[in-house]
């Protein structure tokens, strides 16, 4: 009751997570009202997940990070797998999960966390759940929701920082700096 979709949308051109030149889907997350549940801030004792998949780890209270198998190796039923195995546990301090490619990653801070799960994603294909099932038309799920933000063949390669240009840019904004304090 909490999601809402927006399929067959436009998208913006820089885009790349949708199904083709400005079309993809975009996905409403409403958040508010009475507080429904306790976030868990630690992975669940004995947490089971289906091989090819490992290294959980919490990004945030209620957000677990999972890597999945490469998404080339298995397309969309990873997650449909992830989530089938999930609906089985008691995670009600879990409502989110993000299937990733380098959990470590996504859970290191809060830009890696919003880069990887909604530039990677496109919610109509790549949205999951445990015990998902639909009430009027709307889509819903029991357990955690399972965004798929794998890299997917379509998708830009990962952005590879020079460590000379890096280094270049800091002594600019040095530069700057020092020229605003000045006035100048």
């Amino acid at each position: 009751r909490d999601l809402h979709f927006q399929t067959k949308t436009t998208i913006d051109t820089l885009d790349y997570s949708g199904s083709g030149w400005n079309a993809g889907s975009k996905l409403i997350i409403a958040a508010r009202g009475e507080k429904r549940r306790e976030l868990s801030r630690e992975l669940p004792a004995g947490l089971r997940l289906p091989a090819g998949f490992e290294r959980p780890v919490m990004v945030m209270p209620g957000i677990m990070a999972v890597n999945g198998p490469a998404f080339g190796q298995v397309a969309y039923t990873a997650a449909a797998e992830l989530a089938e195995q999930l609906a089985d546990q008691a995670l009600p301090g879990i409502p989110w999960v993000v299937l990733c490619d380098d959990s470590e990653f996504t859970a290191a801070t809060l830009n890696n966390f919003l880069w990887v799960t909604f530039t990677r994603s496109n919610p109509s294909h790549d949205v999951h759940g445990a015990r998902q099932h639909y009430e009027h038309k709307h889509w819903g799920c029991e357990g955690p929701m399972i965004i798929d933000a794998r890299i997917k063949p379509w998708h830009a390669p990962v952005l590879e920082v020079d460590p000379d240009v890096s280094r270049r840019v800091d002594v600019l904004v040095q530069k700057d700096a020092a020229l605003r304090k000045l006035g100048l």
